[in-house]
């Protein structure tokens, strides 16, 4: 049954904890003393977290319960908002083309250039695991490849400004949904060979959703990116840049679905295919890195059943 959800927009409701000023001085630190000395700052926000924000906290223990099979100790909390928070301190030096400082691997590379090589475009899927701008460094190593985030229009203002405060070049990436000619500009982007990249785990309230079995419990997940890239018949590669500690990073490339010959009366079929595939996908990475699900409110809570499939 595909249902409306509220709860799991849970996430909107939270405070800001992002400060602009605070963003653009960490950036100057970053940038002017280095890697280093910017890191020497997470312990710091990191301990905030673990003191200060009751809900995340509840949520992190909540998840590590899950993923570890084993009572959690504070430490496992703090690691888990240190590993958050490094990823976010990394984007200052991904979103400035500075790749010198990370030792990344990719795995499933081939699969993906086959897929930029055939010319039709194609969506990228991840979720708010790992790091979604490390995928950056791949446009390193092909000459002209770029990547572009579609989300929801607030969520795209408030990245824009943090793209602002790192690397105002980066701006362009970014393409807003909830408009009338949404699609139409996703579908621009991709026929100039753009891969059009979407985080397809949450909603923001009033998407239509599908519940997926995750992590042994049911979790409701929203049908919009699916259903874009099924009207648009596109080729869907999830996508995740798992951070491991330190300096390092691990992409991966799977193949998810492909929308671009959906048989008649099948594509409802083939977007459930699809979505119960990125459930796999995203327990899989949990399990290899526990500590880059950064989902910190309550994901798997019960969604009321008020719509019908469609």
């Amino acid at each position: 049954m595909i249902s409306s959800d509220r709860n799991s927009a849970a996430w909107l409701q939270r405070p800001e904890r992002s400060n602009m000023l605070m963003l653009r001085i960490m950036t100057w630190i970053s940038l002017r003393l280095g890697r280093r000395a910017g890191r020497t700052v997470l312990h710091l926000i990191a301990g905030y977290f673990l003191l200060f924000a009751p809900a995340s906290r509840a949520a992190s223990r909540h998840y590590l319960r899950r993923i570890l099979q084993r009572p959690v100790r504070w430490q496992d909390i703090y690691k888990h908002f240190f590993w958050f928070a490094s990823t976010i301190h990394d984007r200052v030096y991904l979103l400035n083309q500075r790749f010198d400082l990370f030792d990344i691997r990719v795995h499933g590379e081939d699969l993906m250039r086959q897929a930029v090589a055939s010319g039709q475009g194609l969506f990228l899927f991840g979720a708010h695991m790992g790091s979604f701008e490390v995928i950056r460094a791949i446009g390193r190593r092909h000459a002209g490849l770029r990547v572009a985030m579609a989300m929801y229009e607030e969520n795209a203002r408030k990245i824009n400004d943090m793209l602002a405060a790192i690397n105002p070049d980066a701006k362009q990436d970014v393409i807003g949904l909830g408009h009338i000619d949404s699609m139409l500009k996703v579908s621009e982007q991709m026929e100039r060979g753009t891969l059009v990249g979407m985080l397809a785990d949450r909603s923001l309230g009033n998407d239509a959703m599908l519940p997926v079995s995750l992590l042994g419990s049911s979790a409701q997940l929203p049908l919009g990116p699916f259903r874009m890239a099924a009207i648009l018949r596109k080729p869907v590669i999830f996508m995740t840049g798992l951070y491991l500690g330190e300096n390092r990073y691990e992409i991966h490339f799977e193949q998810l679905a492909d929308f671009s010959a959906i048989p008649p009366g099948q594509r409802q079929t083939e977007i459930r295919r699809a979505m119960t595939r990125y459930a796999e996908l995203l327990e899989q990475y949990c399990r290899q890195a526990p500590c880059n699900w950064f989902n910190f409110f309550d994901f798997w809570q019960t969604a009321p059943t008020t719509g019908k499939e469609d």
